[in-house]
């Protein structure tokens, strides 16, 4: 909690990066329901209740990928070395970390909610159905965090890990349904879609939210988080032992 707090308050010293965090989704958000949601929807739907819960989650992605960047960060600057002559767990820095970003990815969805109402997206499938699709989306993105933490252990300069972050996100986002359905896309890029953790997560909140039936979903976004969880915190763990 002690490593928690102190990356928290790296964003209390530097508000900006929290800020710029929210505030680029929502102007994405409203150049493309009311530039081009129009051209994209072709009057099939209401674009503004499709897009918004994608354009939520992309904040948490977002979010997501500023850990490996930060792990990186205490490396190339010394600070990983007096959290070697601590009398702590080494693993309480890496908990500590992703502790920090999921405060972060809480905070953003918090405001990501705030402004969908203000621009009148509403909600009927009730307040637990609000909280499971938040619920869902942070866990998503604490996984992804361990990617990226990994990422930000193997590779030894933080431009290198910024960048690589941003790569491997790429196809995670476009290819999904976060800004699109997948029906208008390729049959080949279709397939890779409907298993895509986003494309899960996007749905799940989207029928959550109007009340459809998110089984399906839902429990596809949960095997995924269980499963990159699984996968990527036990190799995180080892590297950052072998690192340090």
């Amino acid at each position: 909690m002690a490593i928690c707090r102190r990356n928290l308050l790296h964003m209390r010293g530097s508000p900006m990066q929290l800020v710029s965090t929210a505030i680029f989704p929502m102007l994405f958000g409203v150049v493309l329901i009311y530039v081009f949601g129009g051209a994209i929807s072709n009057g099939r739907m209401d674009y503004k209740e499709y897009v918004l819960p994608g354009i939520t989650f992309q904040t948490v992605a977002v979010a997501s990928r500023l850990t490996g960047t930060w792990l990186n960060l205490d490396f190339t600057t010394g600070m990983m070395d007096r959290f070697r002559s601590f009398p702590i767990a080494r693993s309480s820095v890496l908990i500590g970390r992703i502790t920090a970003d999921l405060c972060r990815m809480i905070i953003v969805l918090l405001l990501m909610s705030a402004f969908g109402f203000a621009i009148g997206f509403r909600v009927s499938g009730g307040p637990l159905a609000v909280l499971a699709s938040m619920l869902l989306m942070v866990g998503l993105g604490v996984a992804l965090s361990w990617v990226s933490a990994f990422i930000g252990l193997v590779l030894r300069r933080p431009q290198s890990v910024q960048m690589t972050a941003s790569l491997w996100m790429i196809p995670l986002q476009f290819g999904s349904s976060m800004f699109v359905p997948p029906d208008t896309m390729p049959g080949w890029l279709r397939v890779f879609a409907e298993v895509n953790p986003v494309t899960l997560v996007c749905d799940a909140s989207r029928d959550l939210l109007t009340g459809a039936d998110a089984a399906r979903p839902v429990l596809g976004t949960i095997l995924w988080i269980l499963g990159t969880i699984t996968v990527f915190g036990p190799l995180t763990v080892m590297r950052y032992a072998r690192r340090v």
